[in-house]
């Protein structure tokens, strides 16, 4: 009866929701694991779950009165997680025929995020061969018994849900012909095993809407008066502030264009063009972010490739960016310009805005699924004409849920968005925060190198996105204590220098944590972070991404990487054939990348399929010959291409901007490294500085031509 009243009590007082009870076996002998949000966390799962078990409780928790009491209604067993032997108890259970409840964190959450996840759950699962159930205990941490700092919103009652995912085990296999495993060995894998588990049970449980939705989702869990993004102009918008202008963009930019419609956005990195995608997703417009550093020819030719016969953009920005002699070249393209179609927003309009559609957004806007095109980005053209690449808005929610799933990124961090709108990174990466109730300081170029580090200073930012060069160029300019409060540096769309790493590491004590991503993913495949690092790798794969190595000629470990997931896109735009979408084959996207992935799940980057050459017949990675002048000379910048070669099929050209660079000290470093012979350039060309596109990545296109023009 107690049981009853206290369920009718909390069904009440939290709306406790629970989804996905047909997952929940018949046969019993089950290990039922949650996410640890609160304090409520095993009293709701001990009135809620159909099943009866006994509670694994940490031995601190016996210390308050209250749960003393509430432990005497319910079979428990009060043990330390840090203790081997403490899980030898939950063994017998399990094995006598029970059900038991654990909580693999074996803490209450501090970020809202997952924390370190414990061997021994994992250790318990592998060992007794059970099923695993999981449970996703959702918006518990919001109320008073949370735990969560000053930052996040705290909520008297907030609702909860409780999703029930399908059961699942771990099997621990022998990788190879290597000795057995040690016992040590196993229950590191079996926690790992469980920390993967937990990861894609938070990504699985996680609602894919729009991204408009997304961002009212976040305005209602944040608070519309929660300061959320401030940009070059130093005004700090909130939610509301946010809102407002989506809505007054997105009607403006409707006036132009017609639902479904593909419109360019020729936009700096500005609250307003965040605000101006939010808006034309809220009236069924498609973004088509175009990269501005690409010149004239790249942006018509991406114009053409997506069908695209308007371009919405600023006067102000392309008179600061000096851009006019690029958009006079681009005649054939309906450009308009915000400025101008601000006076086509009448008394009729601002009725609409401030009397119905701010009060009422989710009626304002238009219905779209998840499923429908969101944004269209476009290749960088690092290896010809870009391509349109488009996105779902389940694509790109999915990647940001991905991230969170792995990452504990919380409403107490404070992000630095250098990288541009336009760019697949830049793109997400700004939506990551906005949709999840952390403030972010979005700043117009990456290429500030002096006042970025002190910017990063200045307003305390704790997460930073950017690329290897990039940090490179910071790392010169920063004072040692410029990035005092950076907790988190990602490193993507390019390898990551070995001097960078260095120099972070030595001046600023951060240690760099590197990812890899396409903009065919929304962008990120997989990443380093705290709680999974390997030096040299990319990092694991992100929940929710399956993967294929298929065999390259020539190539003994490892093979051409291919994905698939929620997060792929919807296919490509193409210049040959404007308008029509191209979808990879059965959902898996060919990632052109040659990778190893070891026995620990960790990928190894070979090298670009096309970043091969073909030397005398022997498979050479241009990585390779780069690496090697790196070595020879870290200080300075170095590219590799190939000219075709009548006796050897391909030869090399290194480029690099060290006057002294010879092949002999190239010598050296292959001996060293154990570098084959036909890796070392032919020949070295010395240039002031290698071309770079606006990304930050190499421009080989360029080199291409200059090797040949060499040649």
């Amino acid at each position: 009866m107690l049981v009853r009243v206290l369920r009718a009590v909390c069904r009440l007082l939290f709306r406790v929701q629970v989804t996905g009870l047909e997952n929940v076996p018949q046969e019993d002998r089950l290990l039922i694991i949650a996410n640890h949000e609160s304090f409520l966390d095993g009293l709701l799962l001990g009135l809620f779950l159909p099943k009866r078990a006994t509670f694994v409780v940490h031995t601190g928790v016996l210390k308050n009165l209250f749960f003393r009491w509430w432990l005497k209604l319910t079979p428990h067993l009060s043990v330390d997680p840090a203790s081997p032997l403490a899980m030898k108890k939950v063994v017998q259970r399990l094995n006598a025929g029970e059900n038991v409840v654990i909580f693999p964190e074996g803490r209450i959450t501090l970020t809202g995020a997952l924390m370190k996840v414990y061997d021994g759950p994992g250790f318990v699962a592998a060992k007794t061969g059970v099923k695993i159930l999981p449970v996703r205990v959702e918006g518990a941490a919001q109320s008073y018994f949370g735990r969560l700092s000053d930052a996040h919103p705290r909520k008297l009652l907030p609702r909860v849900t409780l999703k029930i995912l399908p059961p699942t085990d771990i099997r621990i296999e022998q990788h190879g012909h290597h000795a057995p495993l040690t016992a040590k060995q196993r229950r590191r894998i079996a926690g790992e095993a469980m920390r993967g588990i937990m990861q894609h049970m938070l990504f699985k449980t996680q609602q894919s809407k729009s991204l408009f939705e997304g961002f009212l989702d976040a305005m209602d869990k944040y608070g519309a008066k929660t300061r959320i993004i401030e940009d070059m102009h130093q005004v700090e918008d909130t939610y509301q502030d946010v809102l407002k202008r989506s809505l007054a963009l997105g009607r403006i930019a409707s006036k132009v264009s017609q639902p479904g419609e593909v419109v360019a956005v020729l936009m700096p990195n500005i609250t307003n063009t965040l605000a101006l995608v939010l808006g034309m997703s809220a009236f069924k417009r498609i973004p088509a972010m175009l990269n501005y550093t690409a010149g004239a020819d790249g942006m018509r030719n991406a114009c053409i490739a997506a069908n695209i016969r308007t371009v919405i953009s600023s006067r102000k920005f392309i008179e600061a960016a000096k851009l006019e002699e690029t958009v006079a070249n681009m005649r054939d393209l309906n450009i308009v310009y915000l400025e101008d179609l601000r006076s086509q927003f009448g008394v009729l309009d601002r009725a609409w805005l401030m009397g119905y559609a701010l009060h009422y957004p989710r009626a304002a806007m238009e219905p779209v699924t998840a499923e429908e095109t969101a944004v269209v980005l476009f290749t960088s053209g690092s290896e010809g004409k870009p391509k349109g690449v488009v996105h779902s808005h389940k694509s790109i929610l999915a990647n940001t849920h991905q991230i969170l799933a792995t990452l504990d990124f919380s409403p107490a961090d404070k992000f630095m968005m250098a990288l541009p709108l336009f760019h697949a990174f830049g793109f997400t990466g700004a939506l990551l925060p906005l949709l999840n109730g952390i403030p972010m300081l979005l700043f117009p170029s990456p290429l500030q190198y002096k006042l970025i580090p002190e910017v990063i200073y200045d307003k305390g930012c704790t997460v930073f996105f950017s690329t290897s060069t990039f940090l490179g160029n910071y790392a010169k300019y920063a004072h040692p204590y410029d990035f005092y409060k950076l907790r988190v540096v990602f490193a993507g769309a390019e390898k990551l220098n070995e001097e960078v790493r260095k120099i972070y590491h030595e001046k600023f004590g951060i240690r760099i944590l590197e990812g890899y991503g396409t903009t065919e993913c929304a962008p990120v495949v997989a990443a380093n972070t705290p709680m999974a690092n390997r030096h040299g790798t990319v990092g694991q794969f992100f929940p929710g991404i399956e993967h294929k190595l298929e065999p390259v000629p020539g190539i003994e470990n490892g093979g051409r990487l291919l994905v698939k997931g929620d997060n792929i896109m919807q296919g490509y735009y193409l210049y040959d054939n404007p308008g029509v979408l191209v979808a990879p084959q059965d959902g898996w996207y060919d990632t052109g990348d040659v990778v190893e992935i070891d026995s620990d799940g960790f990928i190894h980057i070979k090298g670009r399929v096309k970043r091969f050459a073909k030397v005398a017949g022997e498979m050479v990675s241009l990585e390779v010959v780069e690496k090697m002048a790196t070595t020879a000379a870290p200080e300075q910048q170095h590219a590799a291409t190939t000219v075709a070669d009548a006796t050897r099929g391909e030869s090399i050209v290194l480029f690099t901007t060290d006057a002294k660079l010879k092949r002999e000290d190239l010598q050296i470093v292959a001996k060293t490294m154990g570098a084959p012979e036909i890796a070392i350039a032919r020949k070295i060309i010395v240039v002031a500085q290698i071309p770079v596109l606006g990304t930050g990545k190499t421009d080989y296109v360029t080199l291409k031509q200059m090797a040949e023009q060499a040649a």
